[in-house]
């Protein structure tokens, strides 16, 4: 289901008021004016054709386009709609909203090959639904060892505790299980969706919704038809030029070379810091003495550091509307800069890829396949004999249900639709200090997905050994709200881990939950 649900009106008309208001010695341009007479239409669709052709583009961002989006699957959404960073969703969540069975996307196959498909996707709910049982007892008793006087009333945490379990348990949900939100775009978000909807990984998919996004806009302003070029067809992008020159027997072995590789690169780290600014202390130290207008005689590096970063000083750290995008001071946290090299789930990377200002260059799962089994293990999953042995033999079913459609002929993009949550995605993201503080401030807090925390405390951890003067106050959210002087300092709520965090070092911080 696509339907448009809510909308500026006439997208068409205001990029191009927006642009003549650019040239006006008059004042704002409105969208009425550029409709007034059959003289100002045809300069109109003049100045819009001009601009659409210059790539002057930006009058295309004022119209936004709020889309409530059914039935799509979580891969479709992983690979195209969230890829981008100028995009806003609000999406169910597999962590906390247990998955109904029948929720899955089912690609065009033949009868053979579709039987095929459905039988593995089943096999994958049902196993799903007895990994969350078979969870229960451990959660529970890793959670009355935090909380021991909350099991007086177990019943009052029950809900929550199941929660854990679907968090757990998704891990072999296959990539198309289903998923609804809502996707606010602009108008120029929605032309680029549009030329660029038949690219890897999930074509057919894409073509489809986003044909149906385009149709519900152009019904509310016809117009906007005149702004739409032709999608550029998937064997035209060079992604795919790059595979067709390849014989697909060589590069399955390729990709085997490619994932030891990888992975024996990692050393050891979830995330591996590959890069960073070797100046990067003092580029931001000399950002605040310029921005204060201080010499270095009275404002030193480690001073000025400790100005910015030290949230007793910079107590913007401890408000929850994130202002530091917009204060002077901290925006010299945007100097430095880091490049990490890792490797999570697809599950925990659909989550990670919404720090939409810390981008990494994620993969065409094609090209990551090698037929063998392939996958995360959750830490509950890894130190529980009788979960870990459901866990994989399901996951072994799995690989061979997708081998044996691959066998049959089955295109890739649809076969890929079966990968379980837990699938790797092996990949570089990158960000400047700014950005990524924000990241890590909240994936450091112990309810943060499981993966992302462990990998926000490898990075900081590195940053930590390069950058001593930068890191020294990254810590978990609660330490923040600490040293700036909010109360309480845990703002999770009834969420609360149960673990005073604010006490602890980085090196101190563990998970048991």
């Amino acid at each position: 289901m696509v339907e448009l649900a809510g909308v500026i009106e006439q997208p068409y008309n205001l990029a191009v008021a927006a642009a003549r208001t650019c040239y006006s010695s008059k004042g704002i341009i409105t969208k009425a004016d550029v409709v007034k007479d059959e003289k100002a239409i045809a300069l109109r669709d003049k100045i819009a054709s001009s601009t659409l052709h210059a790539g002057h583009l930006t009058t295309r961002q004022h119209a936004s386009f709020v889309f409530a989006l059914d039935r799509v699957s979580r891969h479709f959404i992983w690979s195209f709609l969230h890829s981008h960073p100028y995009y806003n969703s609000e999406q169910v969540s597999q962590r906390y909203v247990k998955v109904a069975p029948g929720h899955y996307t089912i690609p065009p196959l033949p009868e053979q090959a579709a039987r095929r498909y459905v039988q593995v996707v089943e096999l994958q709910i049902e196993r799903y639904n007895q990994l969350i049982e078979l969870l229960m007892p451990d959660i529970r008793r890793r959670f009355f060892q935090l909380f021991p006087q909350r099991q007086r009333s177990e019943e009052k945490y029950a809900t929550s505790l199941k929660k854990r379990g679907y968090e757990i348990a998704r891990y072999l949900l296959p990539v198309a299980t289903h998923a609804y939100l809502y996707h606010t775009v602009s108008a120029l978000t929605l032309m680029r969706y549009w030329r660029l909807c038949e690219l890897f990984d999930t074509s057919f998919e894409q073509r489809y919704v986003v044909q149906k996004m385009v149709d519900a806009v152009c019904r509310v302003d016809p117009d906007f038809a005149k702004e739409l070029k032709d999608p550029m067809p998937l064997e035209e992008t060079p992604e795919y030029q790059f595979f067709a020159r390849q014989d697909a027997t060589a590069r399955r072995r390729q990709t085997g070379q490619f994932l030891q590789e990888f992975d024996a690169s990692l050393a050891g780290h979830v995330s591996k810091l590959t890069d960073y600014k070797v100046n990067a202390e003092a580029n931001m130290a000399q950002a605040v003495r310029s921005l204060l207008g201080v010499p270095m005689s009275e404002l030193s590096d480690e001073v000025a550091i400790d100005l910015v970063m030290n949230p007793a000083k910079n107590r913007y750290f401890g408000d929850t509307f994130n202002l530091t995008t917009l204060s002077k001071l901290s925006r010299a946290m945007h100097h430095p800069h880091y490049t990490f090299r890792k490797k999570i789930s697809h599950t925990a990377d659909s989550q990670d890829q919404r720090h939409r200002m810390t981008p990494g260059s994620r993969p065409i799962l094609a090209a990551h396949y090698h037929g063998k089994p392939d996958y995360i293990l959750p830490m509950l999953v890894r130190d529980n004999a009788a979960v870990r042995e459901v866990y994989e033999q399901t996951m072994a079913e799995v690989f061979q249900g997708i081998n044996d459609l691959l066998s049959e002929g089955v295109k890739e993009e649809f076969a890929l639709y079966l990968l379980p949550n837990a699938f790797p995605i092996r990949f570089e993201e990158s960000g400047d200090l700014l950005n990524l503080h924000h990241k890590w401030k909240a994936r450091a807090c112990y309810t943060a997905q499981e993966e992302i925390f462990f990998a926000t405390i490898d990075e900081v951890s590195q940053v930590k050994e390069i950058h001593p003067r930068i890191a020294e106050h990254i810590l978990a959210p609660c330490y923040l709200r600490m040293k700036a002087g909010e109360k309480p300092y845990c703002p999770e709520g009834d969420r609360y881990c149960g673990v005073p965090v604010w006490k602890y070092e980085i090196s101190q911080y563990q998970r048991v939950l």
